[in-house]
């Protein structure tokens, strides 16, 4: 269901009235959560801030949602029902920004190690920007009608948040959205924002292999098999997969992000430790590439005389993200009417890092749009246009989300954020009758 152009114009018009005055309170949050990161699944403090915050708000909340998920409803008469959601967790990176706000936490990962944790995707700016568009929302009822579910979801990173929310009654504990809405923020210029119908985001597998040798003396490499050597060979032959094995039209990205072995210079371990990521955006290529990095770790074992056949242990995967496409002309449409046509993007193809947002509107069945939306200072991007930006990718100088060195820039960030979700959310939510 949607609104007629004239009404929709009125109505975000409306929204986004106050959206300034609120955003210097807004930073002080922003650099709050980006001090105070918490891994997956633990995300207590986070939680704890928003539920508070939206209580003052007036909405209706409901925590321990699938772990450490809130969901907050706020009814305000007849119309459709829009979920807006964002993720909170961070990420296991030390944090080398800089900033005065920068992260010094420590946490403990679910292998049980102790790591530093930082906000190097995003997720803080992403809280921040839903708190703003609730406190908006919720101040100003006079100007829109239905339901809104704001979801804050934890374990993004690791692809278990969403389905843990599903799994813990989402459907049938809230109101059933007519179209869930999500955006993330990018190392793009500020302002710019970015979407496509169709496959928005790749299908995501990883792999835990536990590769079995034969230790020994590094000094009579013939009495042993040498599990390093065994996964060296792996590491170089996984690189012919993207480049031999998939199409030059199809995409497919395989990384090798970890190899854990041995103790000592002289000493050839019994084992060694790899962890692969696949990235894919169809299932034909998905297929191909896992059965393609199967055989090679098998063959090469084979090759290398393992005493023991290779384990391979599926890790949490993410699906290909998949943004309806009528609902995303609409949000491209409500994004160009607040933002400037200009600043709107309609990518050419799937950007290849992973989500599992979609798990929302797949499981409810209703559309689902997604969007990235810039936070890097423009002056990093001088003389590159969003058409440059798009065909060749960013400039060296230019830090990528899970870099150490990643940290949106707070204004106008936040101010933009709030604003893109407040004018998609109120193509769906109409001016109450008679007002």
């Amino acid at each position: 269901m949607t609104t007629d152009s004239a009404t929709t114009a009125a109505t975000t018009t409306d929204l986004f009235t106050g959206v300034a005055e609120r955003v210097p309170a807004l930073r002080a949050l922003y650099e709050d959560l980006h001090a105070h990161p918490e891994l997956s699944f633990q995300e207590i403090r986070t939680a704890g801030i928003v539920a508070e915050r939206l209580r003052e708000q007036g909405w209706q909340v409901t925590e321990h949602v699938g772990g450490t998920g809130v969901v907050g409803v706020l009814a305000n008469g007849e119309g459709p029902v829009v979920l807006l959601r964002a993720d909170m967790d961070a990420l296991p990176v030390e944090e080398k920004t800089g900033l005065p706000y920068a992260s010094t936490a420590r946490g403990v990962d679910g292998d049980g190690n102790e790591v530093p944790v930082m906000h190097a995707c995003g997720h803080d700016m992403h809280v921040t920007c839903l708190l703003g568009a609730t406190a908006q929302l919720a101040a100003r009822p006079e100007h829109w009608s239905g339901t809104v579910v704001a979801v804050f979801q934890p374990a993004e990173e690791v692809g278990g948040g969403a389905a843990a929310m599903i799994e813990d009654g989402f459907l049938d504990r809230f109101p059933r959205a007519d179209v869930c809405l999500a955006q993330h923020v990018l190392p793009a210029p500020v302002g710019m924002v970015a979407t496509r119908p169709g496959p928005i985001m790749s299908a995501s597998d990883s792999f835990r292999v536990l590769l079995h040798g034969r230790g020994g003396h590094g000094a009579a490499p013939q009495l042993t098999v040498d599990p390093v050597v065994m996964a060296a060979a792996i590491v170089v032959r996984l690189q012919t997969v993207v480049s031999r094995e998939v199409a030059g039209t199809e995409t497919a990205v395989v990384t090798v992000g970890a190899i854990h072995a041995g103790t000592k210079e002289n000493i050839i371990p019994d084992t060694a430790e790899l962890l692969i990521n696949v990235r894919s955006t169809t299932p034909a290529v998905r297929d191909r590439v896992v059965e393609a990095v199967e055989r090679i770790i098998r063959a090469e074992a084979a090759a290398s005389n393992a005493p023991r056949d290779p384990e391979i242990t599926a890790l949490p995967s993410f699906p290909v993200t998949l943004n309806d496409p009528h609902a995303t002309a609409t949000v491209v449409t409500a994004l160009g009417g607040a933002l400037g046509r200009d600043s709107v993007v309609v990518l050419p193809q799937p950007i290849t890092g992973s989500e599992d947002f979609g798990a929302f509107g797949t499981a409810l069945g209703v559309p689902s749009v997604l969007w990235h939306f810039g936070g890097t200072d423009h002056a990093l991007f001088q003389g590159i246009s969003p058409e440059d930006l798009v065909a060749n990718g960013l400039p060296d100088s230019v830090p990528t989300n899970h870099s150490p060195h990643y940290a949106p820039l707070p204004d106008p960030t936040i101010r933009v954020g709030v604003t893109a979700l407040l004018a998609a959310a109120a193509h769906w939510l109409p001016r109450p009758t008679g007002s």
